[in-house]
């Protein structure tokens, strides 16, 4: 950051007073920018013994399969989010259950909130950000062509938790995916 969104002046980058981390901040009107992590809201969406899957129209990892999420938007609801990223990459229609994985992922800024979630119906279609749209099986899923190690995990641990007929809520952290 190079000038204050508040009043237009250029910005230092510094420890202020009484904080611990180096912070950008203004120095006309003293207004401090946080950067903090960004949320990632999405849904696992089942059907019976499959769960719905779309494959990338966008960067990052285009043609790649995932689960719909994306980035919360300012003025709504984790749950808000996650149902509007499923309409919009899917167009799907859920209800939301539980939360089922939280990952953190320091390296990159970013927090995962993935619900487990009820296709309401089997209308679905892609979306503008979306190629296709499928439902998969454990069996059926393109496990070498799944775009982010936070879905793969997310999957994985489905999919395992359905084997053992209960579900849980799982957390943990996510390293960089080896190349």
């Amino acid at each position: 950051m190079k000038f204050c969104s508040e009043c237009g002046s250029q910005v230092t980058r510094f420890i202020p007073a009484g904080d611990n981390r180096l912070r950008d901040v203004c120095q006309i009107c003293e207004t401090v920018h946080y950067q903090n992590p960004k949320m990632v809201v999405g849904c696992l969406p089942e059907w019976e013994d499959k769960v719905l899957l779309y494959r990338r129209a966008i960067e990052p990892q285009y043609g790649k399969w995932t689960l719909p999420a994306g980035f919360m938007e300012n003025g709504e609801t984790t749950l808000q989010g996650a149902l509007r990223e499923t309409v919009e990459e899917a167009g799907a229609r859920v209800e939301i259950l539980h939360l089922f994985t939280l990952y953190n992922l320091p390296h990159i800024n970013q927090v995962y909130l993935m619900f487990r979630a009820r296709l309401l119906d089997l209308d679905f279609a892609p979306g503008e950000e979306s190629l296709e749209v499928a439902l998969f099986s454990e069996a059926e899923i393109p496990w070498s062509e799944i775009a982010f190690l936070t879905i793969e995990k997310t999957l994985r641990q489905y999919f395992e938790d359905k084997r053992k007929g209960e579900f849980g809520f799982h957390i943990g952290d996510v390293e960089r995916r080896s190349q």
